[in-house]
């Protein structure tokens, strides 16, 4: 018996690979709306400190259900990728673990750069994580900024992959937009004329 025949083809992610999907995209879009941004003294002024809670919380929510994320797909079935250019290939690979990464490197730059500068790490219902290393606050001030740019770049590459996401659907109408939806969207690619 073949691998293949024993692993049969999926052409759908699981509601569970689909919801971390868009819960991640939409917490992220959320956070970067939210992002008090600015200089040390407005992000940490008693006027932004809701945004502030608000946006560290997302962060954090970001970063577990990205490494629950991982974990999940890890151990589960993905559709195989449709047969495109190599060059397409390659791209969709590089854009997807550079979102992984910056899933990642986007909330650690934040708490780095919080702790370093001296700030604790503040969520919503009063929560509150202490600096868990020295401060060296002009190393943290650094990372915080290097946090805004990812953070630009993360919207950047999001965007990018949403597109192509959209490119497949209404130019190579492969299924891959499809293959992330829920199934009462009812979105199916279109057959080939």
């Amino acid at each position: 018996m073949s691998k293949r025949a024993m692993n049969p083809s999926v052409s759908r992610y699981g509601p569970v690979a689909q919801g971390l999907h868009w819960v991640t995209a939409v917490l992220v879009l959320i956070a970067f709306i939210y992002g008090p941004g600015g200089s040390e003294q407005h992000v940490y002024s008693a006027a932004r400190d809701a945004q502030r809670r608000l946006h560290e919380t997302l962060g954090a929510c970001v970063l577990a259900l990205v490494a629950f994320r991982l974990a999940w797909r890890a151990f589960h079935r993905r559709p195989d990728p449709p047969a495109v250019a190599r060059w397409m290939g390659v791209a969709a690979t590089v854009v997807q673990v550079a979102l992984y990464l910056l899933l990642f490197v986007v909330p650690l730059t934040a708490i780095t750069g919080a702790w370093l500068e001296g700030h604790p790490i503040t969520l919503l219902a009063g929560v509150e994580i202490a600096p868990l290393v020295a401060r060296s606050h002009d190393l943290g001030a650094k990372i915080a900024s290097l946090h805004t740019w990812l953070g630009d770049a993360i919207l950047w590459l999001a965007g990018l992959h949403a597109l192509a996401g959209l490119y497949h659907h209404f130019v190579l109408r492969d299924g891959v937009l499809a293959s992330m939806l829920p199934a009462w969207m009812r979105l199916r690619a279109s057959a080939r004329g």
